[in-house]
């Protein structure tokens, strides 16, 4: 007899590499490592050795190199993960799309749209999957709020507010002179850029006006420092977005969202690390959060399953989806569109703060939405709204 020949979908790891040792590429590499199934963690690059070695060292992995080519070079290497500084993360993305490399990298994707665009066209040329880090829309809470969107219980969207303090202490900020001009905006807030352009979906920004100054170490304003700022979203659909950050909380790590409709409202996110509260003669307290790993654990873990999900289906592996099965599991991955849209406003927010001027975001880039709206009545809601509000 002969037989049929039946096609047989390959079972294996996805072998991630990480690319960038500093406190989230560790953090990054033990997920893969150790919290995430069916994803090896194959190699390790990073230029200062040391640390290199002590990551390897922790995690039991072989492969390792100060020089980011090896990796890019390794046939053993399915995806990378780039958690290098911003002024590397275009340049990388591109390389390593080149080498047929599927790609997560830490937001923004770039400095420019110019940058990232480039980045975004080799991955689309290259047919890889391109995934950016922005965490929030994997916690249980945010991406809760957003079904409550897309269930209706909103209605239109009208008002919408994202915020992030980081923890801080009451000697203020470490070597200030060290943050880079636009850090604010471009690798804090820009996660509540993208925020917001999430709960709003089927809507892109259109005008932008920031106000920031250095609060909290005025000393440091002369070098280019902004520790604190409030920016003001206007989008196509007319509803109106507050963003604001500050780096210097003396109560905790606090990032919160809530977004206001013709129907309702909806809240995610606290500073607090539990519900348990205690009631003494001290007061009424409760223990909050300090570092964003610890706040963003499950959903930093959660984006890296996802992004592990996505490289295997390309690469037509059989395996149990990694994903979680709560909220998360159905989030859409944000990509090259999202993470362009963020970084648009980004920018637009940079030059208003130093201009005092609203800026419009098309002067920027055009943008489209990264995804229509879910429900059709609300679409022409929207639609309605924004003819009304003259947008």
């Amino acid at each position: 007899m002969t037989y049929l020949q039946h096609p047989v979908i390959e079972d294996r790891p996805v072998r991630i590499a990480v690319i960038g040792a500093g406190w989230i590429g560790r953090f990054h590499a033990e997920s893969i490592a150790r919290r995430i199934p069916n994803t090896r963690l194959e190699a390790i690059a990073d230029p200062v050795l040391p640390a290199l070695e002590a990551l390897a060292s922790r995690l039991g992995v072989t492969k390792i190199s100060t020089d980011v080519a090896d990796v890019l070079a390794d046939p053993d290497v399915d995806a990378v993960l780039i958690a290098t500084p911003l002024r590397f993360h275009s340049e990388l993305i591109t390389a390593a799309a080149k080498a047929g490399k599927d790609v997560f990298c830490e937001k923004p994707g770039g400095r420019t749209i110019a940058e990232l665009d480039s980045a975004i066209e080799a991955a689309a040329s290259a047919g890889v999957v391109l995934r950016f880090g922005f965490n929030r829309r994997y916690s249980t809470d945010f991406a809760a709020a957003r079904k409550l969107i897309d269930d209706g219980a909103v209605g239109v969207p009208q008002l919408l507010r994202s915020l992030t303090r980081d923890p801080g202490t009451e000697a203020g900020i470490s070597n200030p002179e060290r943050i880079a001009p636009g850090t604010i905006f471009l690798e804090t807030l820009i996660h509540d850029f993208d925020t917001l352009n999430w709960l709003n979906p089927g809507a892109v920004p259109v005008k932008v006006h920031a106000v920031a100054d250095a609060l909290i170490a005025p000393e440091a304003k002369a070098g280019g420092l902004l520790d604190t700022a409030v920016v003001t979203v206007t989008y196509s659909n007319g509803a109106i977005a507050v963003a604001e950050a500050n780096f210097n909380a003396l109560y905790g790590y606090d990032v919160r969202g809530e977004v206001f409709g013709s129907a309702g409202m909806v809240t995610a996110g606290s500073p607090q690390a539990t519900n348990a509260t205690s009631y003494t003669a001290a007061g009424i307290g409760s223990d909050t959060t300090r570092l964003n790993i610890d706040l963003f654990h499950d959903a930093y873990t959660a984006e890296l399953a996802h992004f592990a999900d996505d490289v295997a289906a390309r690469r037509g592996r059989a395996s149990e989806r990694t994903t979680p099965a709560n909220p998360p599991a159905a989030v859409a991955a944000p990509g090259g569109v999202d993470a362009r849209n963020a970084l648009a406003v980004a920018l637009a927010a940079f030059t208003s703060a130093r201009t005092g001027l609203p800026v419009d975001v098309s002067s920027i880039a055009d943008l489209r939405p990264a995804e229509t709206h879910p429900t059709a009545q609300l679409q022409a809601a929207v639609q309605l709204q924004a003819v009304g509000h003259g947008a």
